[in-house]
């Protein structure tokens, strides 16, 4: 399968994000699959960064999680390269800056690839300074995603038309990620105001975590809904101050919810 295969359905594709190696590497194996067996059409598979600037407090803590439990980029890798042993869901690699350089630059990206990812979302480098890294991904047989804000005008956001590929990323609020309670209308506007300006799917990032906020979205339009503080949430739950998680607890939450977002992300209008 490949980034497209996730899209084109009637209605959205429901897109976890899973922080790699929280608390577990094993408990991520599982994770994505119980996922991926509940309706996901593809993972957006983080590696833990002590310094995520787009990520809001639940993500943070499941990175500052996986990084006191030995989770390393390297061995994210072999994390990867385990998943897709085990199912061929579509997989796009969250990932910062810092860490491709430090890891060897498109070395990195070619193992991330040979490990199983399809595509690479990188937060933290703009459309102005993102040249090196597209023919980095490219090279190494990898989709680069790209982001949209609210703040874009439409001259912007035809720039970054102009260089995307796979998807577009809208993020459908200002500021970092994190579960909220209400989807504005604005994140609807976005959508409508991208998919006038390419024939990409545009997938919504940030703030969603309820099935309402799915259905609204895809509604408005958005081919894809991600969705990541909201998992982080219902798993971190599970896990005691020793830091032990109750897995088959939070497997058969996050499947129950998996199946509850998926549910409502079919076209109704």
């Amino acid at each position: 399968m490949t980034i497209e295969d996730a899209f084109g359905k009637n209605g959205a594709a429901f897109m976890p994000y899973i922080c790699c190696g929280d608390p577990s590497a094993e408990f991520t194996i599982r994770a994505v699959r119980a996922l991926a067996a509940s309706g996901a059409d593809a993972i957006e598979f983080g590696i833990p960064f002590s310094d995520p600037i787009a990520d809001g407090k639940s993500i943070q803590a499941a990175s500052a999680r996986a990084l006191q439990g030995g989770m390393t980029p390297s061995k994210a890798l072999g994390v990867l390269q385990e998943i897709r042993e085990q199912t061929e869901i579509p997989v796009i690699m969250m990932t910062y800056y810092n860490i491709i350089l430090a890891m060897g630059g498109e070395g990195f990206l070619k193992k991330a690839r040979d490990a199983g990812a399809d595509a690479l979302i990188v937060p933290d480098v703009p459309l102005e300074e993102s040249e090196a890294l597209q023919g980095a991904s490219k090279g190494a047989g990898l989709c680069l995603i790209r982001m949209v804000s609210l703040s874009c005008d439409d001259a912007r956001l035809r720039n970054i038309a102009e260089k995307a590929e796979g998807f577009i990323y809208a993020v459908g609020t200002l500021g970092t990620t994190g579960a909220r309670d209400d989807v504005g209308a604005e994140t609807a506007g976005l959508v409508k105001r991208m998919k006038a300006i390419t024939p990409l799917p545009v997938a919504v990032g940030f703030g969603i975590s309820k099935p309402a906020h799915a259905a609204a979205l895809t509604d408005a339009g958005a081919n894809g809904i991600i969705v990541g503080s909201a998992i982080a949430d219902i798993y971190s739950a599970h896990i005691d101050d020793d830091g032990k998680i109750d897995e088959d607890a939070a497997l058969e939450e996050l499947e129950r919810f998996a199946k509850e977002m998926k549910a409502a992300c079919v076209t109704r209008v």
